[in-house]
């Protein structure tokens, strides 16, 4: 093996050593398929440094930064209050003398492990199943994409940093025998513990296309250059030459971000931006990355997974090659055989053209993706948004974008209406005239950037119904439940607004003016909503496993209803999508008795009639209802 030391070759050896043992662990579910504790999930999206702060003795320091964007930590910075006017500048940034957006992404809230400890007890009221954690890995920045070290917890989010940075800078990083658990490591598996505990599952965000330019293998290549034990870790254009003035050192960053440097990937066909492709990861980075995986699938090496995560989101998972997730699978597999993979497939062409994810879909790589594929057109239907969508074309939209799937692929697939990298949703559906992956509050006057109208919230009760009694699990960002809006990146970002915070109303905009307040606090009546459709979405169990089928489609009326059946139950949802009351009529069996198990808003039911042949709902103005059997 060409550039590869004796050292190498035994650590792989060890690696893929370990791969074999994990194979020879008996299955008792089948590979090509997903877990069956998926379909079950109702997802709920945390991002820690936003989440709660738990603990302020370890909240971030200048010298845990180091290296995270901007690049540079502004003088005199602190800890941002929980409770901030998010468009209110601290002090420290007003000395910068710049917009808003300048310098948002050096703020730190302080959210950390412990923060999410606290509120278990609230997600397990709320009816939530499994939590997708954003990227948990030891990073400078807020978000950890840019990780500093894969193998441990961000030291920030346990209770001892200083400590941690001890632990972590005593190890040999390449050799998994050295690894020791860190505080904040030790927090995290406590933190597993109590989520299975509560019979929740969760899942953590890796990305394994790239890494920051503080990780341990990327700063020995730029101190060693050509010269450094890794310089075939990453995808070197050139080095720079000692003997000259000019730094000819280039390298490929992801989308071309300097402080994002990729991974290298190795036997590569047919790579074209936004597409599919074969290939694999350099083996000494596969390696190292299988021995993470391990590391967070079973972290007592005792051959049984109960301790440790039940599965992973991908990252920028296209960026990555199809033969090296393939091996991913067959990995993960052999490890824990109901390990979920959940991948980030997204852009073709941003932001007309989103990718389909096929490719990874046939039982070989993913279980499920982040299904925008289903969002960007239920959202044309819902809030007539982006030019809007007839019933008759969501029908032929759904139809396509499903084409191909197995129903229970189908029915793992993560129907998302926000997240980290998106506006929020009320944001997403006040602003109609808008992109929902254009909407930045940054030169974007015409933004409205408070929390939505009453009308719109109609609106979003109405797809709230629509997502939780649809084909795939339905997901919750942290904070949409109670209300909290916001722009795209950054503002996305907000630090959740608990109960027992007094935050600030919002006067500010983002160029600093002043605006009438708008009160930040929690929705109680939308959490309680959300805790009702978690709720109906149990009990009834047509609504996880059952067959689809559309049964309305009126362009005229923007009326639209279909049918969840299972074992011979069903439910029928219906919606208005007018300003006018209209009714839709269904055919009924004989056996059928329908009740209404649920409106989307207080009212919505304006008349209801049923016979042996018909029902008949007439249902008020942007309006949806379930109805169901006894």
């Amino acid at each position: 093996m060409p550039g590869v030391s004796w050292k190498s070759v035994a650590w792989l050896a060890c690696c893929f050593a370990w791969f074999s043992l994990g194979q020879a662990r008996p299955l008792t579910a089948p590979f090509d398929e997903p877990p069956g504790w998926a379909r079950e999930a109702i997802w709920y999206q945390i991002f820690v440094e936003r989440f709660r702060n738990g603990d302020s003795a370890n909240d971030p320091r200048p010298e845990y930064m180091r290296g995270a964007y901007p690049g540079y930590v502004p003088a005199n910075w602190k800890v941002t209050p929980w409770h901030q006017d998010w468009y209110e500048q601290e002090d420290w940034a007003r000395a910068e003398a710049g917009h808003f957006h300048k310098l948002a992404a050096a703020r730190r809230f302080g959210g950390d492990l412990q923060g999410v400890l606290h509120k278990l007890d609230y997600l397990q009221d709320l009816g939530i199943t499994a939590i997708y954690f954003n990227p948990l890995n030891d990073s400078p920045s807020l978000h950890k994409y840019d990780a500093r070290h894969y193998r441990h917890i961000d030291r920030t989010f346990g209770p001892d940093p200083a400590g941690d940075t001890a632990i972590i800078d005593a190890e040999d990083p390449v050799d998994p025998a050295t690894w020791r658990w860190t505080a904040a490591d030790r927090l995290f598996l406590k933190l597993i513990r109590e989520v299975h505990r509560r019979g929740m599952r969760l899942i953590v965000d890796y990305s394994w296309n790239h890494t920051g330019i503080t990780f341990w293998a990327w700063e020995d290549l730029m101190k060693n250059q050509a010269k450094s034990r890794f310089r075939d870790w990453y995808d070197i254009i050139s080095f720079d030459d000692p003997k000259t003035l000019e730094d000819e050192f280039h390298f490929e960053g992801w989308l071309g971000v300097k402080t994002l440097p990729e991974l290298k990937k190795v036997n590569v066909v047919g790579k074209r931006k936004g597409y599919a492709f074969e290939g694999d990861l350099q083996p000494e980075v596969k390696a190292h990355v299988f021995n993470v995986t391990r590391r967070w699938l079973d972290p007592n090496g005792d051959g049984d997974p109960g301790d440790g995560v039940d599965g992973f989101r991908l990252d920028v998972a296209t960026h990555v090659p199809l033969g090296f997730w393939r091996d991913y699978r067959k990995f993960v597999r052999g490890i824990n055989d109901e390990t979920l993979l959940l991948g980030e497939a997204w852009w073709t062409k941003w932001p007309d053209q989103l990718m389909d994810p096929r490719p990874f879909l046939q039982g070989d790589i993913f279980d499920s993706v982040m299904h925008y594929q289903w969002y960007k057109p239920a959202r044309r239907l819902f809030a007539q948004a982006n030019g809007g969508l007839k019933p008759s074309g969501f029908v032929a939209e759904m139809n396509r974008v499903y084409a191909g799937y197995s129903q229970s692929l189908s029915q793992n697939l993560m129907n998302l209406v926000a997240s980290h990298d998106s506006p929020r949703f009320g944001t997403s559906f006040q602003n109609k005239h808008k992109y929902k992956f254009r909407m930045g509050a940054r030169k974007n006057t015409d933004l409205h950037l408070g929390p939505p109208d009453t009308a719109v919230v109609r609106e979003m009760r109405m797809m709230l119904l629509h997502q939780f009694t649809y084909t795939g699990a339905p997901h919750i960002w942290s904070g949409d439940e109670l209300g909290m809006w916001g722009a795209d990146d950054p503002d996305c970002r907000k630090p959740v607004i608990w109960d027992d915070i007094k935050h600030r109303p919002q006067v500010f905009t983002p160029d600093g003016q002043r605006h009438e307040p708008f009160p930040v606090k929690p929705d109680t009546e939308l959490r309680s909503y959300y805790k009702t459709l978690i709720a109906l979405r149990k009990k009834r169990r047509e609504l996880v496993g059952g067959g689809l089928e559309f049964v309305v489609a009126n362009d005229n009326d923007m009326t639209l209803a279909y049918r969840r059946e299972l074992a011979g139950r069903e439910t029928i949802v219906a919606f208005n999508l007018s300003g006018q009351v209209k009714t839709v009529s269904l055919t009924a069996d004989d056996r059928l008795k329908s009740r209404v198990l649920l409106e989307s808003s207080p009212g919505s039911v304006a008349g209801f009639r049923q016979n042996k042949r018909t029902t008949e709902i007439k249902l008020n103005p942007y309006s949806g209802v379930a109805l169901g059997d006894e």
